[in-house]
């Protein structure tokens, strides 16, 4: 549900349940998806690359970049690769790259997905599945999802995919 959704029903539920599980996750999701809003700078993280070394999201300041959450297990992910592809190689020299964030477990999975869809760009993951924190910091509930970022690091897109992906970008790099 998009967030205004969210805050709605949140609004319907009687404050005498406000200690309820269930009450106080739909509460951490609201907060959670308030801080990865358009507009808003994206949520600083650090992760392994596939040589295990650190990286930040910080180290991309000063270039247009796509977080683009994905797993090599995700059928609609794959799918979606040709395109992400077609874009990384038409803007990678106006300020533009793009930050693969995996939700894989399997290392060597992984590995091959990257080179069997030619995903030139840096790529990271703690191989943690759905139990990284970083989907999670972001709101992502389901993949593939995508956030664009200005050179600022502030949120400018969020989930476009396919054509929309190309229009946005065209838009918002000169």
């Amino acid at each position: 549900m998009p967030l205004d959704e969210l805050k709605a029903t949140r609004a319907k539920i009687s404050p005498e349940l406000a200690g309820c599980p269930y009450v106080k996750d739909l509460d951490g999701i609201i907060k959670q998806l308030e801080n990865v809003q358009i507009g808003k700078v994206a949520p600083e993280f650090s992760l392994p690359d596939t040589a295990g070394v650190s990286v930040s999201l910080s180290d991309f300041r000063g270039k247009y970049v796509l977080l683009d959450f994905w797993a090599s297990w995700c059928p609609p992910c794959r799918r979606e690769n040709p395109n992400v592809v077609k874009a990384f190689n038409e803007y990678k020299d106006k300020n533009f790259t793009i930050v693969g964030i995996s939700l894989d477990k399997d290392k060597s999975k992984w590995l091959k997905a990257i080179t069997d869809d030619n995903l030139a760009w840096t790529h990271l993951s703690d191989l943690k599945y759905w139990d990284s924190e970083i989907p999670a910091l972001y709101g992502v509930r389901g993949i593939p999802a995508n956030v664009l970022l200005d050179p600022d690091g502030v949120i400018v897109a969020k989930n476009i995919t396919g054509e929309d992906l190309h229009k946005k970008l065209k838009e918002v790099i000169k």
